[in-house]
């Protein structure tokens, strides 16, 4: 049976765009980093661009498709057009849907952000030692909406989102200090403990994601998380956008390593 998760982030994405995997790409592709996206007219690129760069935690930027342009540059024979297991058609006054595939829907003026994802970061914490225990049950990474207020641009503001993973309790400060080496990808917990604190009312009820049990020596990590810019850009009525499923990234060529400090 062919190994997809195991595969060259080349080789993955020509998997993804044949329909041999259609599900979270946490753990797949190990050692290359994962990205999030988000697809709008050029007409309301710009808000986002300094959107991304008033709130770097959450919106990091790896690259940036110009008008029309379907290869990342971080990508090898990539087509951002299906190479993502699923993603998310946001309109106006309609909520989304789901794709496989958007190149029926492709424009000319569609600008592709690519934005830095924990699973990078994820990969090292496992090396040394740290289990994700949504991967270790194949499962999706909790994400929730907070009360945590991202600085505006033009016509975007709203609330971040985190996404948690449980850590025991003598490894937190190991994980803060490896994900902080990581600023292109989320780096350091934005909070660490009660929920509540941050808006968040139960871990049992994620807003995206799928959720994950947690033990009596585990406390809820949280790391500012890359689907914030579909809750800003809804928030903000933004007539028309494109980005990944929560969970279904973007692989590149890009190694875990380039992004470290």
């Amino acid at each position: 049976m062919m190994d997809v998760k195991n595969m060259h982030p080349e080789k993955f994405r020509k998997a993804v765009g044949k329909g041999s995997w259609t599900k979270p790409t946490a753990g797949v592709a190990p050692g290359y980093a994962q990205a999030n996206l988000v697809i709008l007219p050029k007409s309301a690129a710009l808000d986002f661009m300094i959107f991304a760069q008033r709130n770097p935690k959450a919106c990091p930027v790896i690259d940036v498709l110009e008008a029309g342009v379907t290869q990342a540059p971080s990508a090898k024979g990539s087509d951002i057009r299906r190479d993502i297991p699923r993603y998310r058609i946001y309109e106006k006054g309609k909520g989304h849907r789901e794709v496989s595939s958007i190149e029926e829907l492709w424009r000319e003026d569609f600008v592709s952000f690519l934005l830095g994802c924990s699973f990078t970061f994820e990969s090292e914490l496992i090396k040394q030692g740290i289990p994700m225990k949504h991967i270790d049950l194949g499962k999706n990474v909790s994400m929730y909406q907070t009360n945590i207020p991202c600085k505006p641009a033009g016509r975007l503001s709203g609330d971040m989102v985190v996404s948690m993973r449980p850590i025991k309790s003598h490894q937190i400060a190991k994980a803060v200090e490896i994900s902080a080496r990581y600023p292109e990808v989320h780096g350091s917990p934005i909070h660490i403990g009660n929920p509540e604190a941050i808006g968040i009312k139960s871990l049992n009820h994620p807003d995206y994601g799928e959720a994950v049990p947690m033990e009596e020596d585990e406390i809820p990590v949280f790391w500012p998380c890359g689907v914030t810019p579909q809750s800003v850009l809804m928030n903000s009525g933004v007539d028309f956008f494109i980005t990944h499923a929560p969970g279904h990234m973007f692989v590149t060529d890009i190694k875990n390593e380039e992004l470290g400090r």
